[in-house]
């Protein structure tokens, strides 16, 4: 049976005059029914956590629109800081648009919301986890501006492009719009505009510190719990092997403590059966090393130099056998990979599997040319935190593929005290809610979490609080360094 969510949704498929007729009621009673508003709506002057402004005008050239704004704001005219609004279409049958968005007066009383960096990183989540949706109808599509505090720019032109039924609020309101979500015709899947809608109004809500009921909590948890999959995703040993399966060159990255070692060696024994090897580059690492170089023999009439295989040239030898071979670089960024891949990049094209590189030098067993293998994958492991490493040049970066290992709470979860867990949540929430994009890479893996609660002070103080420290003395959450102290004070010393 349909419930008030269900009901408000509905008027998108309704005719367009139901919208004036209904949008007030069915909006206010779907509120009431999912939050605690005590007697919000009432007509007795109290100041409430929210107001519902609705403007009904059905006239050609007006933008109708139901919105959730603060409470703070006058009963009518112009308002300011963040709500969450619906439109209806400019025509019948087109489906609905709904989003958060900024009041043309401005940004206050809500700069903080707006201007925290985890306002809009949650939402991308939520959009990306939208648009990945294997259930997603074929017309229905969620978007995120990176900055929702950039009143100044209008929609991007692929975004408005996919607007024209609603052409008069992309005019009209288009600036300050910085999540949108495009649902189409009932028909396809009301389950996934039902989810979109509520992901982005309980993520509007609790800015507002307001939670769902406790009969709306297990949908509420529901939804969170998937979204923020998108927020830090999961890495598995199977996902590393697929992709390696497909593009041959892949790299992890990740912040520290998360395992990324581990998970390569995973790779190694349990996908390749162990047949590979694993080094550690650091910035001592040279071309001889890796690739091939003449080096010194001593003979009976003296020192004489030879050609002599590295790293890369043993790989390519013991690949020959047609069995899938793994050569695992840990810390593939600490050396200068330019100078140390020479012109062995040119072999590294996973497209192409018959390029054949001249070397310099006529090496034992493998001779004076050398192409890769098909079966022979490279895996890289990277450090996000490591400041002190350059960036892989463009050229390099294009031949991997990549992808990131962040901190899992499953793990934790699973292998840590109620303590350690408690800990995790509150240091991974400060880094979602404040970091900037570079700094989320700072966040601090799981691994430092694994311990029961007897013992994780010691872990604490040996290994997470000088990490800490050492972002605090270098400026690297120079941003929210209030927020890292206080869990330096509160849960690292208590």
């Amino acid at each position: 049976m349909p419930d008030e969510i269900d009901q408000l949704l509905a008027l998108f498929h309704e005719k367009r005059s139901a919208w004036a007729e209904g949008v007030k009621e069915r909006f206010g009673l779907a509120l009431k029914a999912r939050y605690p508003l005590g007697r919000w709506g009432a007509e007795d002057g109290k100041v409430r956590p929210i107001q519902l402004r609705v403007n009904g005008n059905l006239e050609p050239t007006n933008a109708p629109y139901a919105g959730v704004i603060g409470p703070d704001q006058d009963t009518s005219g112009g308002y300011g800081g963040m709500s969450f609004v619906v439109f209806p279409a400019d025509v019948e049958g087109e489906g609905g648009l709904f989003g958060l968005v900024v009041g043309t007066n401005g940004l206050a009383p809500d700069e903080q919301i707006l201007g925290r960096p985890g306002h809009a990183r949650r939402l991308r989540a939520i959009c990306r986890w939208l648009n990945d949706r294997a259930d997603r109808p074929s017309d229905s599509w969620a978007w995120a501006k990176q900055d929702p505090i950039r009143v100044d720019q209008r929609l991007p032109r692929e975004v408005a492009e996919r607007l024209r039924p609603w052409a008069n609020a992309v005019k009209k309101y288009g600036s300050v719009c910085y999540c949108l979500v495009q649902a189409a015709p009932k028909t396809e899947n009301p389950g996934w505009t039902r989810d979109a809608f509520l992901a982005l109004l309980d993520l509007a809500m609790e800015e507002r510190e307001l939670t769902p009921r406790s009969s709306a909590e297990a949908e509420a948890a529901r939804l969170r719990g998937d979204w923020r999959s998108a927020l830090m995703p999961d890495c598995s040993e199977g996902d590393v092997a697929q992709l390696l399966a497909s593009r041959r060159y892949a790299i992890v990255e990740g912040p520290p403590g998360t395992g990324k070692t581990r998970l390569a060696r995973r790779v190694l024994t349990e996908r390749y059966g162990g047949n590979g090897r694993l080094v550690q580059f650091h910035p001592a690492v040279t071309y001889e090393r890796f690739v091939g170089g003449l080096a010194p023999r001593t003979t009976g009439s003296g020192v004489t130099f030879e050609p002599k295989r590295g790293i890369l040239l043993d790989a390519i030898l013991a690949a020959r056998d047609g069995r899938p071979y793994l050569l695992v670089v840990d810390e593939i960024n600490r050396a200068d990979l330019a100078k140390v891949l020479g012109e062995a990049i040119y072999l590294l094209e996973p497209g192409e599997e018959r390029r054949q590189l001249d070397l310099g030098w006529d090496y034992p067993e493998v001779g004076s040319q050398i192409e890769m293998p098909p079966n022979l994958h490279i895996l890289g492991t990277m450090n996000s935190a490591d400041r002190s490493i350059a960036l892989l040049d463009v050229a390099i970066r294009r031949r991997f593929a990549y992808r990131k290992l962040w901190p899992q709470r499953a793990v934790v979860q699973s292998l840590g005290g109620a303590r350690a867990l408690a800990a995790f949540d509150r240091l991974v929430g400060v880094f979602v809610e404040y970091a900037t994009d570079d700094g989320l890479g700072l966040v601090p893996g799981h691994s430092y979490f694994l311990s029961d609660d007897a013992q994780l002070p010691t872990r604490f103080h040996t290994e997470l609080r000088p990490l800490l420290d050492e972002y605090l003395s270098q400026g690297h959450v120079a941003g929210f360094a209030d927020e890292v102290r206080a869990f330096l004070d509160t849960v690292v010393a208590g």
